[in-house]
């Protein structure tokens, strides 16, 4: 679990495929014990698991899914990549609530930079639309960040300089492919409410659950 606020900019040292799976290694600015074989670290929001952690660089194992539902499959050496550690109960949220778990690859339609902030329009898959909330929450890259508006595709956010000065959302533009996590809230509402039926909440749903009484009870 982690926050959305990235502590450092990583630069990959290498991508090297297997079949259909992969190992990369990123060079970061964190302590030697920062990191150890078998913690967690977010990876442009891929929750990853540390294998090696040796001279400033870590090494991770990518699976097939998720080098075929992120954007990490696609990163070169020398790219930047945002880096977070597991949230811990002396680390403060915040952000919000993030799970390392990537629902999908969006598409950034349009960046317009003022003096104030970067508006950036994101388009996302639809299955995953539904999740995206006015004023809610998302995370691009594994960066916590608010919904200003909603649109047919997808979203607008406006992003405060020091964000981009902090995060690799600084060199994004029109046309790039962004690892998109929403809110893991709506996702749970869903499930409780929907559940596996798809019918939603029924009189006999309620009845089931004891919120529905008959005559004289």
């Amino acid at each position: 679990m982690f926050t959305g606020i990235i502590e450092a900019i990583g630069i990959v040292e290498n991508l090297e495929k297997r079949g259909v799976s992969g190992r990369i290694k990123v060079r970061c600015p964190f302590a030697p014990d920062a990191l150890k074989a078998g913690d967690s670290v977010s990876v442009n929001g891929s929750c990853l698991t540390v294998i090696d952690f040796t001279g400033g660089v870590f090494s991770t194992d990518v699976s097939s899914e998720t080098l075929l539902h992120t954007t990490l499959g696609s990163l070169k050496k020398g790219n930047s990549v945002n880096l977070e550690t597991p949230l811990t109960l002396n680390k403060p949220i915040g952000g919000h609530m993030v799970t390392g778990h990537v629902d999908c690859k969006g598409k950034i339609r349009t960046r317009r930079d003022t003096e104030a902030f970067s508006i950036f329009e994101i388009s996302v898959e639809r299955q995953f639309r539904r999740f995206l909330v006015h004023k809610g929450s998302v995370a691009i890259d594994g960066i916590s960040l608010t919904i200003a508006e909603l649109i047919e595709d997808g979203f607008k956010t406006a992003v405060i300089p020091h964000t981009l000065k902090s995060t690799t959302l600084s060199s994004r533009k029109a046309g790039d492919e962004v690892n998109i996590e929403t809110d893991i809230i709506g996702k749970y509402v869903e499930k409780f409410t929907i559940g596996n039926s798809g019918n939603g909440v029924t009189e006999g749903f309620l009845k089931e659950h004891g919120f529905m009484r008959g005559k004289g009870e």
